[in-house]
């Protein structure tokens, strides 16, 4: 039996246990540039078989949340060195989720006020998070504009540039952030892709971003280095699929002969139950896709998972398993899990903005 705390071969990169912290927006980057906070808040959790930054934004286009970090200016780069510097000094192995949220943004944190962009010019009924005078709100998205086609081979650029700066930053690889209702999710499905062109319509057309996305940044860092996220049924940030198990099926088979070090998926919606609207979905059906295609990473599972479910997700056939709000509160939940102590409660007043209360203060064992 595969116990968490067995080590797996990611590419080159050897993790001691199966555990991964997932990424979790804390709002503590003003201007978007990472703190020396940040880098002992990550070097605390080092114990993790991997680390999973926070989504950082490929570009400031891509922002849409305030004090999110940023991963397309020299001071960005600068604060994420510290960072990745103080995770290795600690043992630990960390990736970059790379972030472009598309609609899910606000006027005020895109360049010149201009309008967020999207696949198509269909407002996202959900909130985003701005702070002013120091006091952080959550406020109603902006209404986009629909991206032209012409514009998306920029975007795809983007994140192979930003795929590079995390590297040189530190980094031993990057996840592509695909799932949650962000831009790549966000062509990926029906109710926010409305588009008629080459990038609208089929299941082929709508997955065309994401996968010559995949293919860029596979080219720059090599496949062992590179992870996706993907959300199948999360109808976080106001999407959703007419077909979703066709349309990840047909993803998962374009996915497997480029050597992705891992896939890592949300199991239903996030933070939420894993059957959304009363519609099961086949994850094994999905697994086998991307095997049966020449899938040979990692496949990960998120969602709710305690220890007891997630040695059972490894007998079933997962290979790693990211936890993420327990790993807030519980710097040390490696040893926690390992023992079985119980868990620190998270402060949910402290999740979002602010400083080390809430942060950097959570009790070790």
């Amino acid at each position: 039996m595969t116990s968490l705390f067995d080590p797996y071969d990611l590419g080159a990169l050897r993790l001691p246990n199966r555990i991964v912290m997932a990424p979790l927006t804390r709002n503590r980057a003003p201007d978007a540039i990472p703190t020396p906070l940040m880098a002992q808040y990550y070097a605390q959790r080092a114990s993790a078989g991997l680390l999973i930054s926070e989504a950082t934004a490929i570009t400031h286009q891509g922002q849409g949340y305030a004090d999110v970090p940023g991963l397309y200016g020299t001071e960005q780069l600068d604060g994420w060195k510290r960072v990745t510097q103080a995770v290795h000094d600690e043992g630990g192995r960390i990736f970059c989720q790379l972030w472009h949220v598309g609609r899910v943004s606000h006027v005020d944190l895109q360049p010149g006020g201009q309008k967020p962009v999207a696949p198509s010019a269909i407002a996202a009924r959900t909130k985003t998070y701005l702070i002013k005078d120091g006091v952080g709100s959550f406020v109603a998205t902006s209404e986009p504009r629909a991206l032209d086609a012409g514009e998306l081979p920029g975007i795809v650029r983007d994140f192979r540039h930003a795929a590079r700066n995390a590297v040189s930053a530190g980094f031993d690889g990057v996840e592509v952030h695909g799932a949650n209702g962000y831009l790549l999710d966000q062509f990926l499905k029906t109710e926010s892709n409305q588009r008629t062109d080459d990038y609208g319509g089929s299941i082929k057309n709508r997955a065309r971003l994401l996968l010559e996305v995949m293919r860029e940044v596979v080219e720059e860092l090599g496949g062992a280095r590179v992870g996706l996220r993907l959300s199948p049924v999360t109808p976080a940030n106001d999407v959703g699929d007419k077909d979703p198990q066709q349309l990840f099926d047909y993803v998962m088979r374009q996915l497997g002969a480029m050597n992705l070090g891992y896939v890592h998926v949300i199991e239903g919606a996030t933070g939420g139950p894993r059957d959304v609207d009363g519609r099961p979905f086949d994850y094994d059906a999905l697994r086998r896709a991307w095997r049966d295609a020449g899938g040979k990473g990692a496949w990960m599972v998120n969602n709710g998972y305690d220890k007891a479910m997630a040695e059972k997700a490894l007998a079933e056939g997962a290979d790693l398993v990211a936890f993420g709000r327990p790993y807030i509160a519980n710097p040390d939940l490696v040893e926690r899990l390992r023992s079985g102590a119980p868990l620190n409660q998270v402060e949910k007043t402290t999740l979002y903005g602010g400083g080390a209360k809430g942060y950097t203060d959570y009790p070790a064992l």
